[in-house]
């Protein structure tokens, strides 16, 4: 039996295999695998994704004195009225605030167990005021756009020829592009899970995954695959084959992580009903079996959208902190039930900071801004990186309060890529704009 392309590619879509997975493939037939090397221990990344451009500077803020003065004068309506007190490690002029919203992590601060990065932006070598003015360095492009920006923080670099993003590049540095659990993702597919040599593997928020093939919905697949093995067992041609081995990897990797996530614990950790806290509930689950599935790194993508608060920003800000906050509250309780919290590290990324200048109903599209590091390894309970001045018309601000990052994403990506088991050596090759800071790592890991 022969198929011809629009047969081929529909096929593929009731399989409920992607045409990335089939690239995926086709590149590791080309390139060939490499055996995942014995690391020695067990370590995962949990990348939080906050879709849209967080104003991450409300989430921390002056409590007193000119920092609070000129904090007030620059977010006019939308300044945090009532922060509550950050006692950190380091003391900053001002004092340090959380929005209030942000209650449930406070705790897990507390205990040392999460800290800020701030001032974290996409740079290409360190910027001043009159360098950006001056053009006397190369900018980043596009530097207020959702979709660059995007994708330049999933990359871990600007965007090239040959594109993939910095959590598969950690995976396949350490060879282990082949262990399909290695790379999960709770929201599709994704540019900072998409290699050369890997893709992620989907995992929905209920934990189970089921193949959905000829419009019939059936958890055990054995007959999907006969009838596969069956039409393309009748073929010769190369990409009627890929197909072949994709589908059936999909189908036997699906049912591994089913049988796995069937032999999951109970956990005691509650978790909300908040799309956030689910996406995290299902990582919990997958953290706990992964000696189940013999995985030595994870990374593990989960996203949350909304922060493109152009309007209504002063209602609905607020709930999406506190719903972030809780859902990490919630992970972090349950890495402790698990004995995994100084395996686990969790971290944020988002399009970019928001201006400090309020458009009257919310805030536009920014520059630098503050992210979240949560886990076991962190030096906890501190501010890295830098506690930014929140001055309108300051010396960071490059127009409408838009302030210049101090740290490149590069720089904080590269401390979390070293704690995951990446050589200082290697640093550069994965993030190219490293050589053009003096530090290529943040110290917020023990």
């Amino acid at each position: 039996m022969s198929i011809n392309r629009r047969q081929f590619l529909s096929l593929c879509l009731k399989g409920g295999v992607s045409a990335a997975a089939l690239t995926s493939l086709q590149l590791q037939a080309l390139t060939g695998s490499v055996n995942a090397v014995e690391l020695g221990d067990y370590k995962a990344l949990v990348c939080i994704f906050l879709y849209g451009g967080n104003d991450s500077l409300n989430m921390l803020v002056p409590l007193e004195g000119e920092q609070r003065s000129l904090y007030e004068q620059s977010r006019q309506n939308l300044a945090v009225a009532s922060p509550i007190t950050l006692n950190t490690a380091t003391q900053f002029a001002g004092g340090v605030g959380l929005h209030p919203s942000l209650s449930p992590i406070q705790r897990v601060f507390n205990e040392s167990n999460l800290a800020f990065v701030g001032g974290v932006g996409t740079l290409l070598a360190p910027t001043s005021y009159n360098d950006y003015k001056n053009n006397a360095v190369a900018l980043p492009k596009h530097l207020f756009s959702h979709n660059d920006q995007q994708a330049s923080w999933m990359y871990g670099r600007e965007k090239q020829s040959l594109n993939s993003g910095w959590g598969a590049r950690l995976l396949e540095r350490l060879n282990q592009q082949d262990q399909f659990a290695a790379n999960v993702s709770l929201d599709g597919t994704n540019l900072w899970q998409t290699g050369s040599q890997t893709k992620a593997f989907a995992l929905n928020k209920s934990g189970i995954s089921r193949i959905n093939a000829f419009g019939g919905y059936q958890p055990r697949t054995d007959h999907v695959t006969n009838i596969m093995n069956r039409i393309m067992g009748n073929t010769h041609h190369p990409l009627s084959d890929a197909y072949a081995k994709s589908f059936n990897s999909a189908i036997n990797n699906t049912q591994t992580m089913n049988n796995a996530l069937e032999t999951a614990p109970e956990l005691i950790t509650p978790f909300s009903d908040s799309s956030v806290s689910q996406q995290l509930a299902a990582v919990a689950k997958a953290i706990s079996v992964q000696s189940t599935l013999a995985t030595q790194r994870q990374v593990f993508f989960v996203s949350m959208g909304g922060f493109d608060t152009h309007d209504n920003q002063l209602e609905t800000h607020p709930l999406l902190l506190n719903s972030l906050a809780q859902s990490l509250s919630e992970f972090n309780s349950a890495m402790q039930e698990l004995n995994m919290a100084d395996k686990v590290t969790t971290f944020t990324m988002s399009d970019f900071g928001r201006t400090l200048t309020s458009n009257g109903d919310g805030t536009d599209h920014g520059w630098a801004g503050n992210q979240l590091v949560m886990g076991g390894a962190v030096k906890g309970g501190d501010i890295y990186g830098e506690f930014l001045t929140q001055h309108l018309d300051g010396p960071q601000d490059v127009g409408s309060g838009r302030l210049i990052p101090s740290v490149a994403n590069e720089q904080y990506f590269a401390s979390l890529a070293q704690w995951f088991g990446v050589s200082s050596s290697e640093l550069s090759d994965i993030f190219p704009n490293l050589t053009n800071f003096d530090r290529t790592t943040l110290d917020f890991f023990m």
